[in-house]
């Protein structure tokens, strides 16, 4: 059996936790640079204010219903997921870390459990220990769990917060309830082949035949289409799983056309991908590099390029890939162009331990030592007290966040005081 175990309205119940004001009120939050509504609580929904609306059109909206709207604290938000995290493996060691604020759990030798009372069980403890309230899904596939979580979340008075699909009779009632845009891994476009086909409900796409699915879509739908038929097919991921492509991007807080602050910032994505790159023991080959203009400002002049530099030999070096990046962004500027965003992404990975040698270029041997020893340092003191000279001192991230709370459980300035 499967469950998936979801953080209800996270990103705000992570303030209500600290800010019981909040409790039962709307509360929106916006995303870098306080740009757009990327969460809402079910309060905030039911008003009418929309996913991805931009708070500068929305601001009257959200003072009239007096909705709360606060800056997104990711520091909090990382924190409060790997607290809610480390209470879910005390329950099954099979755990998948879907999202920030999703989990499945695979239960393995649980055939003489009362897996509703145990659902029950998870979200006491996650909601006694962080103050996060959850919904439970429970079912034989990962595809029926997430169908489950949904009508735990739908109906949280009839089910407690907690959903089993362990009957066929359940399996189809569920389905058959569920809209063909909702289901898990069903995008906007393909809901709309599946309607042209006949397909309204999540049933309908189940009933359809094993050999059409397979011949009309890909290998992933085919696996979707088995586990809604309760075929497990669908296995939980391993959370550590190496990656093969590694991306920092950011929206600047203001546009700008000085190159020497976009060479800045482009440094430090660099650096960071550097650091997540050693993280999972690779080096790279090559960096990739982009520079956008506001697309928004159709009366300003556009620019939008990127680079993308193969490397003679593998490297994590932050020198390296940092360097590498900013000579990359400078002969991609241009003068006058107004930019609002860049990033920085690296691929072509190989372990650190085993790759090919370049008999005629190689990296600095000294690099090796001064990126372990950087790493110790920061990973000590749980911030990047060293950086490179290219970078800005004083802040990593230069982001518009002009209703930022405080950052209670990271910064121990921010811890609250009981008086």
């Amino acid at each position: 059996m499967f469950a998936l175990v979801d953080c209800n309205n996270f990103y705000a119940s992570c303030e209500r936790v600290f800010n019981p004001n909040l409790n039962g009120k709307p509360v929106a939050i916006l995303s870098n640079n306080d740009g757009c509504i990327i969460a809402r609580s079910d309060e905030a929904k039911n008003l009418g204010l929309p996913m991805g609306a931009p708070i500068f059109k929305w601001e009257n909206f959200c003072k009239t219903n007096n909705i709360y709207v606060l800056s997104s604290n990711y520091p909090l938000y990382g924190d409060m997921s790997s607290r809610v995290m480390s209470i879910l493996k005390q329950f099954t060691p099979d755990v998948e870390v879907y999202s920030i604020d999703e989990s499945f759990l695979q239960f393995k030798g649980f055939e003489n459990y009362n897996l509703n009372d145990y659902g029950q069980q998870i979200r006491q403890r996650v909601l006694k220990w962080t103050g996060i309230p959850t919904c439970v899904g429970i079912a034989t596939t990962k595809g029926l769990s997430k169908v489950a979580n949904k009508i735990a979340r739908k109906f949280p008075k009839q089910t407690k917060g907690t959903y089993v699909i362990d009957t066929e009779d359940k399996r189809i009632k569920a389905l058959k309830w569920l809209k063909i845009e909702d289901v898990w891994g069903i995008g906007r476009q393909l809901s709309k082949r599946l309607k042209a086909k006949g397909c309204k409900t999540a049933l309908d796409f189940a009933n359809l035949p094993e050999d059409w699915i397979k011949s009309n879509f890909s290998v992933i739908e085919a696996r979707l289409h088995r586990d809604l038929n309760g075929i497990p097919t669908l296995t939980l991921e391993e959370y550590d799983q190496a990656k093969k492509v590694i991306a920092t991007t950011r929206s600047f807080d203001y546009t700008y056309s000085d190159l020497s602050y976009i060479k800045e910032r482009v440094a430090t994505f660099a650096v960071t991908c550097a650091e997540k790159l050693r993280k999972q023991h690779s080096s790279c080959h090559t960096i990739i590099v982009f520079l956008k203009s506001n697309k928004h400002k159709k009366e300003q002049a556009q620019h939008s390029q990127s680079r993308a530099v193969h490397l003679p030999y593998a490297t994590n070096s932050s020198l390296i890939i940092s360097n590498t990046a900013v000579n990359a962004v400078t002969k991609i500027f241009k003068k006058g162009i107004e930019y609002k965003k860049a990033g920085v992404m690296i691929t072509g990975f190989v372990p650190t331990n085993n790759y090919q040698l370049n008999i005629f270029e190689k990296e600095n041997p000294k690099h090796l030592p001064l990126m372990q020893t950087i790493d110790q340092i920061n990973l000590k003191y749980h911030t990047n007290k060293i950086k490179l000279a290219s970078q800005d001192l004083e802040r990593t991230w230069k982001m518009r966040q002009e209703r930022l709370s405080p950052r209670y459980t990271t910064n121990i300035n921010d811890i609250i005081k009981v008086k």
